[in-house]
Parts: C-alpha cells; structure tokens; sequence
C-alpha cells in the first residue's frame, strides 16, 4: 500500500520540481494555518487541494485490498480523515472570507494582471460574483424597493468590507531576511528596520510583513 510519504504526485514547488504526497500534505497544511491566521484572503492553493483529494482517492483504492484485520487499516483511515479535515476546513475559511469581503475581492481581482498572484481561483471567482449578486438582489426586494425612488441606488462601494490590513499576526521566520522596514502606526514618523533571524518568532503588523509571507520567507502560526 502506496502512503502519503512515499508517492510522488503532479505537484510541484516554487522551482517546479515534483513533490512527494507528503510535501504537498506539508504545503498544504501551512496554507491552512496561515488562512486562519491571517485577517485576508491569502492566495488560493487549488492546485494542493486537487493533489491531496486525488491521493485520497488514490488512498481509498488501495484500503479496498486490505486484509479486513491488517492493523494498516485503521491507520490509513484515520489518515485520510485528517487529510479530509484539513482540505474542507480551509476551504471552509476561505469561503467565509469570501462571503465577509465579496465586492472587495472581486475589485481587487478585477485589477490583477499576472494570474499567478490571482487571490481567487476561478471557482471562487464565480462563487464571489453569484454571492454578490444574491445579495444585492435580497437588499433590493427586502429593502430598496420599500423607500423612495431617489434612494433606491445600490452602490457596491459602499456595501464593501474591507480586511484589517493593520491586525497583528504572529509569524516564524523561515528565510533570514535583514532591514524590514516596519512603518510606525501613530503617524510620528518613528520608522524602524528589524532584522528577520531564521527561526525567531514576533508579533507584528501584518501590512508590513504581507510581502514576506507571499515570497515564503517567513508563515504564520
């Protein structure tokens, strides 16, 4: 029986080069944490979702040769309930995010360029868009078409929930990383840098340290 350390599947990192199911169960996990921990929505990673629900699959298959009392089973299973746990817990954090802050995320993704950087994967994009529009549809018949004609313009801007860019985080350093400048929050000007040692955790700001986080330089716990 094939287990998650051992397969190689169509996943790839950063350079590209294949990964082990254990590597993207890794990968996967970390997305999961930092999409709890942090106030916005991070960059989607369908790509590790579809790897791990194919080795679930994949999984499942091979619990069907098992011996009815080989001891492996029990083991299997309960691996593929955490890896279960793990895909529809972030995928449920996502989508609540989605829902707080629809017509902010669809103007954020409307102006992005490189689909690399897409924070939505196009599911989510089609998600975003029909909730924004139910929504106005239910503000319209629950509340717009009961007040006067001159007050019954619906402007999504003003419906629009912004993340708090500005919420502390805490992080852990994986790539050491000097001079990060970290603004001062009370307009006095007093700037400061702060050397990033590996290893070393802080509380910070998430504004300043957002670009860290998208390069992998340091993750959220």
């Amino acid at each position: 029986m094939s287990d998650t350390e051992e397969d190689v599947i169509e996943g790839s990192d950063e350079e590209g080069e294949a990964m082990t199911a254990s590597e993207v169960l890794h990968k996967l996990e970390e997305a999961w944490i930092t999409e709890r921990m942090s106030p916005t929505l991070e960059c989607h990673q369908s790509e590790l979702v579809d790897c791990m629900l194919d080795q679930i699959n994949q999984m499942t298959e091979n619990l069907k040769r098992c011996k009815k009392h080989d001891f492996r089973l029990a083991i299997h299973k309960m691996e593929i309930d955490r890896i279960r746990y793990v895909i529809s817990s972030y995928l449920r954090v996502r989508l609540e995010k989605i829902e707080r802050f629809a017509h902010y995320l669809l103007e954020k993704e409307a102006n992005i360029a490189d689909e690399s950087m897409a924070t939505l994967s196009p599911h989510e994009v089609a998600y975003a868009k029909d909730y924004a529009s139910n929504l106005e549809s239910h503000f319209q018949s629950l509340v717009l078409q009961h007040v006067p004609e001159n007050l019954r313009t619906f402007d999504p801007a003003k419906m629009s929930i912004k993340p708090n860019m500005d919420s502390y985080i805490f992080l852990r350093v994986k790539k050491e990383t000097p001079g990060v400048l970290i603004e001062d929050d009370t307009g006095e000007g007093r700037d400061e840098e702060v050397d990033l040692e590996e290893g070393s955790q802080h509380l910070m700001r998430y504004k300043p340290i957002s670009h860290l986080l998208h390069s992998s330089a340091v993750t959220l716990i």
